[in-house]
């Protein structure tokens, strides 16, 4: 049966309003702690009411996020039912009201804003962007998603501002190091071009690349192996801005590169399972694997954060070992 055949919606209910928000995907809000810890170990807290700022921000970040899935879902859904899970979604089956989704976006936006301006500049400043990101990746005629590479270098925005929504929570007073903003860019990039190749290789297999192209345009432009070579440079591109972090302020950390990179590896090989969770960041925190190396990686940069090694000092200057 041809997915755009499709039967009359039936009417939506308050329940699928609600859906469209998607509260189920708070857990990728996760990545605002190692912004909060980066401010902490580099800057110490710069507020008075760190419990307050705290509270704002994660409630800025859920309602600038879920403003933005408000209009991805309804803007999608004449794509999404091309398919073969996202067609179950309430926008692709009910009939949602324009008028009442614009709403629930405008009441989203303006929460998310007024948390935001509550919690300082930096975080209002990092509020604007989210909310700006979600209007270009998803609304005509610019819409991002459907163009091949901006598609993913738009949505990756989406990293960095949670990152400085953490920072934002202990010093709103400085903007995080420029390396660690391209960090959380590029590894962004990394994350949503192994979803995209981890859809491109399953709908592809199961029901052609024409249908595939019919759900979201920008795949017209994408093949297998572009999407692989696109992981290998974000990749690549993480760890540089990385390296470059870790020599600046504090070089024991170069010992968590192999941790990340083994990450790095450990994700884009989930991607290319079949049924990948990597299609569902939302639910990452169900791959065992996957969660031990992220523990991992914590415990060795906190272990790193309070332990001098001498012996990597010469990794930071310039040393030629002589042959007389």
């Amino acid at each position: 049966m041809d997915r755009s055949e499709s039967g009359p919606r039936t009417a939506a209910t308050f329940a699928d309003y609600v859906a469209i928000a998607r509260l189920d995907h708070v857990t990728k809000h996760v990545l605002i702690v190692p912004g909060a810890v980066f401010a902490y170990l580099l800057r110490s807290v710069h507020t008075d009411m760190l419990a307050l700022s705290v509270v704002l921000g994660l409630a800025t970040a859920v309602c600038i996020a879920s403003a933005n899935y408000v209009i991805n879902e309804f803007l999608d859904r004449e794509f999404d039912k091309f398919h073969p899970t996202k067609s179950q979604r309430s926008a692709v089956r009910k009939d949602l009201k324009a008028g009442f989704v614009f709403l629930e976006w405008a009441i989203l936006i303006v929460a998310g804003l007024a948390f935001a301006a509550a919690g300082g500049p930096l975080m209002l400043l990092a509020a604007v962007i989210f909310g700006l990101q979600g209007i270009f990746y998803n609304v005509p005629p610019l819409r991002t998603k459907d163009k091949p590479y901006l598609d993913v270098i738009s949505e990756s925005i989406n990293n960095p501002v949670r990152l400085m929504i953490g920072w934002a929570m202990l010093d709103p007073t400085t903007l995080p190091p420029s390396s660690i903003i391209l960090l959380y860019w590029a590894g962004g990039a990394f994350l949503m071009t192994a979803k995209r190749l981890s859809e491109y290789r399953e709908i592809t297999a199961s029901h052609g690349h024409e249908l595939l192209a019919r759900y979201r345009a920008s795949f017209a432009g994408y093949s297998e192996i572009r999407l692989t070579v696109c992981c290998f440079a974000y990749a690549l591109a993480s760890t540089f801005v990385l390296a470059v972090f870790l020599m600046k302020y504090r070089i024991e950390y170069l010992l968590t590169v192999p941790v990340v990179i083994l990450l790095f590896g450990w994700y884009l090989g989930l991607s290319m399972r079949p049924g990948s969770t990597a299609q569902k960041p939302e639910k990452l925190f169900r791959e065992r694997g996957l969660m031990v190396l992220v523990a991992l990686l914590g415990v060795l940069f906190l272990l790193l954060t309070f332990v001098d090694i001498p012996l990597l000092e010469p990794l930071a200057s310039q040393r030629y070992i002589s042959i007389r």
